[in-house]
């Protein structure tokens, strides 16, 4: 849209009487002139013509700082926001070097196979555009074996992604001999994203690359983007263990945005109710498509997708016969390749018109123009909210950003405090590489790969670790040197994703089609597709008939219910050790090891639409467990929260805590960079193990990822605006936005004023 039509049709929906008592606030964020500097004298002719048959005669600033860091032969990383051009800081210099030297190469890391595709085609406008003699390969799970061939003996830029790199090419590394040798640039883009878990598996990961690469003689540059985060070049190092440089001036244009907060209406103000996400952000969404406006829709789940995809195509259809060419999908995980491929080829050539999507499509995938961004719910950080919030816009012209609270605390949080969220500095990125689980999965894959030498580093000394295997038989030493002895392919059992390996492949197993439709990780599958669960697929509803845990099979069976299903958790916790304690406030705190049993027992069926529970379901599958750490929250005898508890009985004091321990987690994340799903929480009235009332808030990951650690820092901070949270409050006795009703484990827990109020006093005694 050109910008004088974009803030008419914006400015009418913001008036509208429907919208306008829900927008808590409204940002304006002006446009912003690039800053520029002229092509280097050093650049290959042949590059420079590519360039201007783009139309680019001038780079911005930071293109050209990564240039020069580039050439000087130094590790960087480049921040700037979202459609700021931050392909062009590796590609030129990474194409240059290798028109001039015709054996290096270069290996492109992008976290999603769809980014790969899709930078890969950006990548032949720079270097085919040119006619240069620059072979570049794809190499993922979606590349034929005849392809793969052809990739690893003459491609001079292999695109792939850490999973694949993981099982597919360091494994295979004598294939690969000749890369390797010549691999002068190890790109690295999206780093923001490779944090928690994934990030912890990526940093080893490119310790076995670092490993191999050495065997075979080369020491390649790290070139590495991201967007705004707080802690870049720390993050950066922590992933390539080496001295990395950090380009953050941003020299791009920047055209006008409007940053809307809107929160959903009271429908029962005494209880705190407010309509649901999901419905408001639809509303927004068919209010947007119907005007013309090209949009996005993020959702915080693959079910609540496919909810509201559904939602808004039945909407537009039921409203006016006009809106029938108006074209919405779903977009997440578990798509076929096929069907995520011509939905981002309709957005990119206009015959998809808008998308609701997980965070699968926050990443930099060309998408084409569009003029708005609906982002449903807090989506676990603020650097993923800007980073989903510019996924609208372009260089020039208006565009709009919707951020839709949910009734979470900390959605609330956020509509209360929109200074806050508007002017925050961008979270901290977090991994842990010695992660005990991650780290001696990846001993086991670079064992695999090479032997080891006596005393050989591996990010820290392995020797421990590999004597651990050789009492399995997994290695032997022979002489000064660890080898491999063990029958099995180790790559193939590691996940980098998930704290677990192998998913779970859905097959439609209506009137006998035996059809694949999607895939799932295994512990998402135990809470989303057991036996009689509701899947739904690009709008399609089926029901599970069967979920094979040991042969990660999945059959379901179409068949159209007026319900969605979701899973009853019961988690126990058990302390294996104590590593640390202290004071924060008034509150004690130990670090902890704990072990933490998770079991899907039932079901509730809800209503579409309403959300009215209309039945339930029992669940037959064996429970997870894992070891994590954990920060315990101690309340102890004749210390201020201490005594809070004691004057209460026991049912009150579980009510507090139940309260307590709600509001805590949820708020916490924004004060962390990761998503509330990474928080567990758990309460005890008296702790079998501490013998006082405890409150464990634990990393829902095995071996943890710093969270724990993270979360003792800044305790003061999270208890006071836990407790800010609950003051501003509006309900009387407790709601989803402050204390919580309703609990994962099926106990609705006491609510009423004196229940509210005793949270408050508590978190005030315990913070201090």
């Amino acid at each position: 849209m050109n910008p004088d039509p974009a803030i008419r049709v914006f400015e009418r929906i913001l008036a509208d009487p429907d919208i306008a008592p829900c927008v808590a606030r409204v940002e304006r964020l002006p446009e912003a002139p690039g800053s520029y500097e002229s092509l280097p004298p050093d650049l290959d002719g042949r590059l420079g013509q590519a360039l201007v048959r783009k139309g680019i005669r001038r780079l911005y600033t930071h293109q050209r700082a990564s240039w020069d860091l580039a050439r000087a032969g130094r590790n960087f990383v480049v921040v700037t926001p979202t459609a700021s051009g931050k392909t062009l800081c590796y590609n030129l210099p990474v194409v240059q070097a290798l028109l001039e030297d015709p054996s290096a190469r270069a290996l492109y890391l992008f976290p999603t196979k769809a980014l790969s595709q899709d930078q890969q085609a950006e990548l032949n406008e720079v270097a085919l555009g040119g006619d240069l003699p620059v072979k570049i390969a794809t190499y993922d799970g979606d590349t034929p074996s005849s392809v793969r061939i052809s990739a690893r003996d003459t491609g001079r830029i292999v695109i792939t992604n850490p999973d694949m790199l993981h099982s597919g090419v360091l494994p295979n590394h004598a294939k690969w001999s000749r890369f390797f040798s010549g691999l002068r640039y190890v790109v690295v883009d999206e780093m923001h994203g490779y944090r928690g878990i994934f990030g912890s598996h990526v940093a080893n990961v490119i310790r076995r690359l670092k490993r191999i690469a050495a065997f075979y003689g080369s020491k390649p540059s790290f070139i590495l983007c991201s967007a705004t985060i707080g802690n870049p070049r720390e993050l950066a190092e922590l992933l390539v263990e080496e001295p990395v440089e950090a380009v953050t001036e941003n020299g791009a244009p920047r055209a006008e945005k409007l940053v809307v907060l809107y929160n959903p209406p009271l429908v029962d103000p005494v209880q705190g109710i407010r309509k649901s996400t999901a419905t408001e952000s639809q509303k927004l969404a068919v209010k947007l498509l119907r005007a013309g406006v090209k949009t996005i829709l993020f959702a915080r789940s693959r079910l609540r997708v496919e909810l509201i995809a559904g939602y808004i195509n039945q909407e537009l259809r039921n409203l006016y016969t006009d809106n029938a060419g108006i074209v919405v999908e779903p977009y997440r995980s578990g798509l076929l390749p096929t069907e995520r491929r011509a939905i981002e080829r309709g957005l990119r050539e206009g015959t998809v018109h808008g998308v609701v999507s997980t965070n699968a499509l926050e990443l930099g995938i060309d998408i084409g123009g569009l003029d708005a961004a609906i982002i449903a719910g807090f989506p676990g950080s603020f650097a993923s909210f800007w980073q989903q919030s510019g996924r609208a816009g372009r260089r020039t012209g208006l565009s709009a950003a919707f951020f839709v609270a949910s009734s979470s605390p900390l959605d609330q949080y956020i509509i209360a405090h929109p200074e806050y969220f508007l002017g925050v500095s961008p979270e901290s990125g977090r991994v842990d590489p010695a992660n005990p689980y991650v780290y001696m999965d990846h001993v086991k894959c670079a064992a695999f790969e090479l032997p080891f030498e006596e005393g050989e580093p591996f990010g820290q000394d392995a020797g421990e670790a590999l004597a651990f295997l050789a009492e399995d038989g997994i290695v032997r030493k022979a002489g000064d040197r660890w080898h491999w002895s063990s029958a099995g392919y180790p790559s193939e059992a590691v996940s980098l994703r998930s704290a677990a390996s192998d998913n779970v492949v859905i097959v439609d197993a209506t009137e006998g089609r035996n059809r694949v439709i999607g895939e799932m990780d295994r512990p998402s599958a135990k809470e989303l597709i057991y036996d009689d669960a509701v899947y739904i697929h690009r709008g399609r509803q089926y029901t599970v008939l069967k979920l094979d845990l040991e042969n990660r099979l999945c059959k379901v069976e179409e068949r159209e219910v007026n319900y969605y299903t979701d899973a009853v958790v019961k988690t126990d916790i058990k302390v294996l050790s104590e590593d640390a304690r202290g004071d924060s406030g008034n509150a004690s705190w130990v670090l902890t090891d704990i072990l933490v049993r998770s079991e899907a027992e039932k079901f509730k069926k809800l209503r579409f639409h309403t959300h009215e529970n209309v039945g339930y379901g029992d669940i037959h599958l064996p429970p997870e467990e894992m070891q994590t750490r954990s920060l315990a929250l101690l309340f102890t005898p004749g210390s201020p929260a201490g005594t809070e508890l004691e004057r209460r009985d026991v049912a009150f004091r579980a009510a507090l805590l139940s309260g307590m321990s709600y509001l805590v987690r949820r708020i916490a994340p924004a004060f962390l960079m990761c998503d509330p799903r990474d928080i567990g929480g758990a309460e005890r009235v008296r702790d079998d193990h501490f013998g006082v009332p405890a409150l464990y808030l634990y990393d829902k990951y095995p071996g943890g990822t710093g969270l724990a650690e993270a979360l003792k820092e800044i305790l003061p901070r999270v208890l006071g605006a836990a407790l800010n949270a609950v003051e501003l409050c509006p309900c009387t006795g407790g709601c989803p936005s402050c204390i919580g009703v309703d609990f994962s484990d099926g106990r609705t827990a006491l609510k009423g004023p004196d229940v509210k109020e005793g949270v408050k006093r508590l978190l005030a005694s315990a913070s201090g």
